[in-house]
Order: C-alpha cells, then sequence, then structure tokens
C-alpha cells in the first residue's frame, strides 16, 4: 500500500481524499488545509489526521505519494515542497499559473527524482478511452476537425483564474491527447460579464498540422451544463458527452475505399490519423460526398474518472513508471490556454513555436 496524503480538503481535494480511502493500493493517512471549518469536516468525514500546516503533515507523516488540489496560485509553492520532501506528486490542472512556475516544477521532480503528474482528469473517462482507441485504430480515417463544448453555470468557488485556465484545459489537453499533434495557431474571441477579474466566455479556433482544426466554445454562462466532445473525419463523426459517459457514432454513407499517396506534408501527420482500416490513404478528391448514415450508441463499462486517475497516478509510483499525464503534458496544455487568453485581449492571431 502507498501512504498517500490530500492538500486541499475544498471540492475535488475532498473527492481525492474519498477516493483514496475506498482503494485497496492507498492507505490515506493525513490531509492538510489552512480554513480550520473545512478541515475539521474533513477529518471528521475521514478518519484521518488534519493539518493546518501541509508542512508538518509532510514532516510527521512522510507520505509516499500526494495530492495537490489548492488554488492555481499556490501550486508551484505546495507541490514543490511536497518533492522536496521526496513524496511523488499529483497536481490538479493547471499545472501551475505561469509556465515559468510550471517549468520549474518539473525541473524540481527531476532533481529529487520523484514523479509529477497533472490531474487532466478528462482524459480517463471511459468514453474518452474508447475514443482514443478507435482513432488510433484508424476507425474514422483522416480527421478533419474536433469540436469541444464544455459550458454551465459560474461556479462559486473560482476566483483566482478565468475560464479559458479553469475549464478550456481540460479541451486543449484533449485535442493534443486525441490527435498527438501540436497545434500551430490559436485566435480567440473572449468576454467577461459576470466574473470580477477574468474572461467568462471563450470562443476559441486551433490549427493544427495537416490541416486539422479545432474549435472550442467554453463559458460559465450557461444555465445548464453540457460537456460534449466530437471528432469530425472521413468515415463520419464522433461524438463524447462526458457527463453520461457515452460514445455515438454518425456514419458519412458516403466515404469510400481508396488509396492515394500523401504528399510531403501529409506524411508529418501521425499514422493513426491517415490510417482506416484498409483504407491506407483517403483524399478528398476520393470522398464521393457526405450522406447521412446510421448512428451508433457503443455499450462501454462506466467508472469513475477520477478513480481510474488516481489508480493509474499509484501505478506510476509503484512500478516506477512516468505517469500517463506528465508535468509536459500539463504545461503544453498551459501554454495554449495562455495563447487563447492573450489572443482574445488582442484580437489576433498567436503563432505557436
Amino acid at each position: 500500500m502507498i501512504r498517500v496524503a490530500v492538500i486541499g480538503t475544498g471540492s475535488m481535494g475532498r473527492n481525492h481524499a474519498r477516493v483514496y480511502s475506498e482503494l485497496a493500493e492507498a492507505e490515506l493517512v493525513g490531509i492538510a488545509d489552512a480554513d480550520h471549518k473545512v478541515l475539521m469536516k474533513a477529518e471528521q468525514d475521514f478518519g484521518v489526521p488534519g493539518f493546518a500546516d501541509f508542512r508538518q503533515m509532510l514532516e510527521a507523516l512522510q507520505p509516499q505519494a500526494v495530492s495537490v488540489a489548492v488554488p492555481t496560485a499556490m501550486h508551484e509553492a505546495v507541490a514543490q515542497a511536497v518533492l522536496e520532501s521526496g513524496a511523488n506528486v499529483l497536481v490538479e490542472k493547471p499545472i501551475a499559473a505561469t509556465l515559468e512556475q510550471g517549468t520549474r516544477l518539473i525541473d524540481c521532480a527531476e532533481k529529487h527524482r520523484r514523479l509529477l503528474m497533472v490531474g487532466h482528469i478528462v482524459r480517463f473517462n471511459p468514453a474518452i478511452q474508447a475514443l482514443k482507441n478507435k482513432l488510433q485504430n484508424g476507425e474514422l480515417g483522416r480527421i478533419y476537425q474536433i469540436t469541444a463544448r464544455r459550458v454551465g453555470p459560474f461556479p462559486a468557488r473560482i476566483r483566482d483564474v478565468g475560464v479559458v485556465i479553469d475549464l478550456a484545459t481540460h479541451d486543449l489537453d484533449l485535442i493534443r491527447y486525441l490527435t498527438g499533434l501540436e497545434p500551430l495557431q490559436v485566435y480567440a474571441e473572449t468576454e467577461q460579464r459576470i466574473h470580477t477579474d477574468h474572461e467568462d466566455l471563450l470562443l476559441g479556433m486551433l490549427r493544427l498540422p495537416g490541416d486539422v482544426s479545432a474549435l472550442l466554445e467554453i463559458n460559465w454562462l450557461t444555465p445548464t451544463k453540457v460537456r460534449e466532445v466530437s471528432v469530425l473525419g472521413e468515415r463520419g463523426l464522433f461524438r463524447v458527452d462526458d457527463l453520461t459517459q457515452d460514445l455515438y457514432f454518425y456514419e458519412n454513407e458516403m466515404a469510400v475505399s481508396g488509396s492515394a499517396q500523401p504528399n510531403q506534408e501529409d506524411q508529418e501527420v501521425p499514422a493513426f490519423l491517415r490510417t482506416s482500416g484498409r483504407v491506407l490513404w483517403s483524399n478528398l478528391q476520393n470522398i464521393k460526398g457526405v450522406s447521412e448514415g446510421s448512428m451508433t450508441r457503443y455499450a462501454l463499462q462506466r467508472y469513475e474518472p477520477l478513480k481510474a486517475e488516481l489508480q493509474a497516478f499509484l501505478r506510476a509510483v509503484i512500478e516506477g513508471v512516468p505517469p500517463p499525464v506528465s508535468g509536459e503534458d500539463g504545461l503544453a496544455a498551459l501554454r495554449l490556454a495562455l495563447a487563447l487568453v492573450k489572443s482574445g485581449q488582442r484580437h489576433q492571431v498567436i503563432q505557436l513555436s
């Protein structure tokens, strides 16, 4: 069993503590929070020692793995102290408030030879995992476009960052995860309607290699929660409902089998984006058209994404292997989010190196 602790017992931190207490491979040994009232409630609920000072907890309990679920502005200071204490870290997304802070965290983990994982939980949704497998198997053919819609009411818990850093980082990470591609440029329009300090609405566009585009609609202004990701390609459209953990496929009935040689630019695209079963390649001229075909809703085994995420973290600690969501992954998502914020402020396309 891995001795684990949680720093920050707000909404997300409490869920970490709950899941750890349910896992056979984990022993929840302590929690820490600067808010006395919140800490006392968590102590009662989980039956473990609570500390107002997380450094005292690290020294007294010496956990092997720690979840850091504090406000974004505190991520670097807290996670760095945990790494220096000798524990492995899962820090909630975003990795840090700035690229410089995130880079220092990655360097600190490498220096102390400890694991640093970033909590991009949406990757662990069973519908997203199924979609990833189907894309890798070439079941969609060439990808044309990814669309993400993540909207809902304003969360009272958020004050230190805007909707781009808090919510869009989920989908920015998914875009990289599903395609294996690094965006080349971004453009965004942002608005500030309710949040007192930061944007609460984003309409964004990303351009990826191989003429793949991505669209984002993210806000805290919609009176109902929607969490959807769709991937459009040669053979149809995959759609994930993140809330219900459902995966759908809408077939393009007129997609045809054929083969043609990709050009030099196309060869830079990962192979699984160019392969579709027996179809080695299909350029636009090989598609006769688009026609509505059958719709399939896949039968998936549902499970709690946070449980899968924490199990993956503990497995990496036990086996001494890289975590499934690295510090570099977290930094890449943050870099894209900050570029979207800048684009929204300047109303300009931002080119990415």
